[in-house]
Parts: structure tokens; C-alpha cells; sequence
């Protein structure tokens, strides 16, 4: 690999760090040919991507942007990165069961919006329900109140309207 296809492999990860909303450091030593492309179909259908390239090359690129130089120590060994444009929430689930099936596939570290996450925190973002069920869940909360008081005042006009009827009955 001579300079100028280092300096655009380099430029090629800085730009996916700069216009991608999180990326997933994974280390990808004992995987096989056939492991790696059913990893990177089912990255595909989540809207994100998987990039291999040298370690050395990786530390260059994220050395310049902000929050991504903690990503440094990780970077040894054989190592990949999965960028993930929006629902990295879906992409830390498919990299989670991706590797409770392969044991070759490990999560190293996360990094979304400037802040590098660990391992862990990765699998609880992993059982996080989807982003529509998080915003059913918001809405339900936010018209509960709403709803009990809907109630309270019908149950009120009812019995307003049945003392209005005894009283009618008692006329009679």
C-alpha cells in the first residue's frame, strides 16, 4: 500500500466518523470469510457498515477528531469498525447476537456522538426496545393523565344527569 492509498484510506475514516452517528469497535481476528459476509448483510439491512483496515491507519484518522483519540487504545490487534448512520441502537443488537452466536466476533468499544462506550453499556443499549416502541411508550405516559381526567369528568356529567332524573322521578 503506497502514501496516497494510505492518505485515502485515512481520509475515507474520517469521514465516515464525521458523518456517521455512532461506531462500534469489534474485533474481527478468528472470523471467516463466510462469518464476515453474514455480518455485513445483516449491518446492511440496519442501515450501517462494516470497514477493515490497518490499526495503525485507524489511530491516524481518529487522532484529529474530537472525542475519538480515546478510541486509540483499542486500536490493536484486528480490529474493525462498524459505522452506523442512525439507529445505532439496532446495529449494537445485530453486533450483540452476532457474537453470543460466533464466539470469534467480540464487541471492544463503542463511540456515539463523542463519547466512547464500553463493552457493557453496549449490551444494554442492545436491549433497548426499538425507537417506535420507546415513542408508543412516551405518548401512552403523556396521555394517561389526560385520559383519567376525561374519565373523572364524564363520570361526573353521569351523575349530574342521574340526580337530574331522580329529582324528575320524584316530581312525578
Amino acid at each position: 500500500m503506497n502514501r496516497e492509498q494510505k492518505a485515502e484510506v485515512i481520509g475515507s475514516l474520517k469521514k465516515d466518523f464525521v458523518e456517521n452517528q455512532a461506531a462500534f469497535l469489534v474485533g474481527v481476528q478468528s472470523l471467516t470469510v463466510a462469518q464476515m459476509q453474514t455480518l455485513r448483510k445483516e449491518l446492511r439491512t440496519k442501515g450501517s457498515f462494516l470497514r477493515i483496515a490497518k490499526a495503525r491507519l485507524m489511530k491516524i484518522a481518529v487522532s484529529d477528531i474530537p472525542g475519538a483519540q480515546e478510541l486509540s487504545p483499542y486500536l490493536k490487534e484486528q480490529v474493525g469498525l462498524v459505522f452506523a448512520s442512525d439507529h445505532f441502537t439496532e446495529v449494537a443488537k445485530v453486533l450483540t447476537n452476532f457474537s453470543k452466536e460466533h464466539q470469534a466476533l467480540r464487541l471492544v468499544v463503542g463511540y456515539v456522538e463523542t463519547a466512547v462506550i464500553p463493552q457493557e453499556k453496549i449490551r444494554v443499549i442492545a436491549q433497548l426496545p426499538p425507537r417506535e416502541v420507546l415513542l408508543a411508550q412516551v405518548c401512552g405516559t403523556v396521555k394517561a393523565p389526560i385520559s383519567n381526567l376525561v374519565g373523572v369528568l364524564n363520570m361526573q356529567m353521569t351523575r349530574v344527569v342521574m340526580a337530574l332524573k331522580q329529582i324528575g322521578e320524584k316530581k312525578q
